[in-house]
C-alpha cells in the first residue's frame, strides 16, 4: 500500500511538472508573438515618419532651389537696369545716384548664400562638365559673331525643351544633356534661357543705338543742306 501511494504521488508530481512546463512554454510563445507584433508596429510607424520626412526634405530642396533662381533673376534685373538705354539718356548726376542704388541692391542680394548640391555619379559629373564646356565655347565667341552665337545657343536650347523647337536641334548636345542629373538638366536649360534673353536685350540695344546714330546723321545732313 505504501509503495502504491508513493507511486501515485510521483505520478501526480510528474503530471504537475508537465503542466507547469506547458504553461511556461505557452507563455513564452505568446510573449514572443506579442513582442513580434509590437516590433512590426514600431517599424511601420518609423517607416511612416521617414516617408513624411522625405516629402518635407524634397519640399525643402525645392524651396532652396527656387531661392537660387530668384537670386539669379534679381541680379539679372539689376544688371539690365544698369545697362539699359534709359540709363544713358539721363543726366550724369541722376545716373550716378541710380547706379549707387543698383550697386547697393546687388550687394545685398549677393550677401544671400543659397546652395543646393546635386548628387551625381561619375557619368553624370562627366556629362555636366561636357555640357558646360559646349556652352562656354559659344559664349566665348559671342563678340566674334553675335548672330551665329545666337543660332547655336538656340539649337542647344532646343535640345533641352520638350516643346517643338523653332529651329534645328543640336543632337550631340542633347545626348550629353540626357546623361546629366535631372537637377543639372534644369539648370542648363535656365542658363541657356538667360543667355538668349541677354542676347535679345543686346540686339535691341544695338538696334536702338544704330537708329539713333542714323537719326543724328540725317539731322546733320539736313543742316548742311
Amino acid at each position: 500500500m505504501a509503495q502504491a501511494r508513493i507511486s501515485a504521488k510521483a505520478s501526480e508530481g510528474a503530471q504537475h511538472q508537465h503542466q507547469q512546463h506547458q504553461q511556461q512554454s505557452g507563455g513564452q510563445l505568446r510573449g514572443r508573438f506579442y513582442r513580434s507584433t509590437s516590433m512590426a508596429d514600431r517599424s511601420s510607424r518609423l517607416l511612416e515618419n521617414l516617408d513624411q520626412l522625405e516629402l518635407r526634405v524634397e519640399a525643402f530642396r525645392d524651396a532652396a532651389s527656387a531661392m537660387e533662381q530668384e537670386k539669379e533673376i534679381l541680379l539679372e534685373m539689376i544688371h539690365n537696369i544698369q545697362n539699359s538705354q534709359d540709363m544713358r539718356h539721363i543726366s550724369e548726376g541722376e545716373r550716378e545716384e541710380l547706379n549707387l542704388t543698383a550697386n547697393r541692391l546687388m550687394g545685398r542680394t549677393l550677401t544671400v548664400e543659397v546652395s543646393v548640391e546635386t548628387i551625381r555619379n561619375a557619368q553624370q559629373q562627366e556629362s555636366l562638365l561636357h555640357a558646360t564646356k559646349m556652352i562656354d565655347e559659344i559664349v566665348n565667341k559671342l563678340l566674334d559673331d553675335l548672330e551665329d552665337a545666337k543660332m547655336r545657343l538656340m539649337s542647344l536650347y532646343g535640345a533641352c525643351t520638350s516643346d517643338v523647337p523653332a529651329g534645328p536641334i543640336d543632337q550631340k548636345f542633347q545626348s550629353v544633356v540626357i546623361g546629366c542629373a535631372i537637377e543639372d538638366q534644369k539648370k542648363i536649360k535656365r542658363r541657356l534661357e538667360t543667355l538668349l534673353r541677354n542676347l535679345e536685350n543686346s540686339e535691341k540695344s544695338i538696334t536702338l543705338l544704330e537708329h539713333q546714330k542714323s537719326s543724328v546723321r540725317q539731322s546733320c545732313n539736313s543742316k548742311q543742306d
